[in-house]
């Protein structure tokens, strides 16, 4: 096996783009599984996506309409899941099919060649230049960073939002900032995973640490570990078989999963729990 190749600035640039987007992705996705806002963050994906491609089409920074689309989306789902008149999941799922259709309209309207809307589609580690990553780096360590600092309160609402609020703790501005920050991730990593798969890195991860540990800490932790080996296991396997890169990552993150599962204390609990009542 050639490693040779870890001499050139395109391949160290994925390796720290792995490394910082198996940590963000990772992070926001532990709050996201514990908070069961899985189909919330699918939404802001597909917003991300459509902004980036709406950039493609007017001939602007695709990251920057990504950001934009992601954070407004954050701003209308968060009022839809707290208040409401609709069932939340139906009110996200009409914001969702809005997202996805204007993605497939900005993909359709994109004169000529559409090579970079195709690579925000499948996404290209191999690709990411030193100004994303500088841009994934500092969005790295403003997540991390937020986590630390706040992580009590976090904590206090993820176990219980109504009781956090009732002791003082702002917990509707930690909702809103859990949803922006997953928005923030989203765009941040959208070259290199890719809009279609973004969302997979963010919950793959999370929920197999989730399979692991009831300590929210070791979750964290378990998930970043999972996240940076999802990223650097799919980009080896992207450059030596020549596989897209975006989908090398999921994958190898949907095996951990899988393996997480099987080994899963908690699923063994629960068997013995279920065979106690039985017995």
């Amino acid at each position: 096996m050639d490693f040779s190749i870890l001499q050139y600035q395109f391949m160290q640039n994925a390796i720290l783009a792995g490394l910082c987007g198996g940590i963000t992705c990772s992070i926001v996705g532990v709050f996201v599984v514990t908070m069961h806002l899985s189909f919330i963050g699918v939404c802001i994906a597909h917003a991300a996506f459509a902004g980036a491609l709406l950039g493609v089409w007017l001939g602007f920074n695709p990251l920057v309409g990504a950001l934009l689309f992601s954070l407004v989306s954050a701003g209308i789902i968060g009022p839809m899941a707290d208040r409401g008149e609709l069932n939340p999941d139906t009110s996200i799922g009409i914001v969702f099919s809005l997202m996805l259709g204007l993605a497939f309209l900005f993909m359709g309207m994109i004169p000529g060649s559409r090579t970079e809307a195709l690579n925000l589609f499948w996404g290209s580690i191999l690709t990411v230049s030193r100004g994303n990553l500088i841009f994934l780096a500092l969005v790295t360590a403003i997540i991390a960073g937020l986590a630390v600092a706040f992580y009590k309160e976090i904590q206090a609402v993820i176990c219980h939002r109504q009781v956090a609020l009732a002791v003082g703790i702002p917990a509707t501005l930690i909702f809103y900032g859990i949803l922006f920050s997953t928005g923030v991730t989203i765009t941040a990593s959208l070259r290199s995973i890719g809009g279609l798969l973004i969302y997979s890195l963010i919950l793959n991860p999370a929920a197999a640490a989730y399979q692991l540990t009831y300590s929210l800490k070791r979750m964290l932790l378990i998930a970043s570990v999972f996240g940076i080996i999802s990223c650097w296991t799919g980009l080896a396997t992207s450059y030596f078989l020549d596989l897209p890169s975006g989908a090398s990552i999921v994958i190898t993150s949907s095996i951990i999963f899988g393996l997480a599962t099987a080994f899963s204390p908690k699923r063994k609990l629960k068997r013995w729990q279920q065979a106690q009542l039985t017995g």
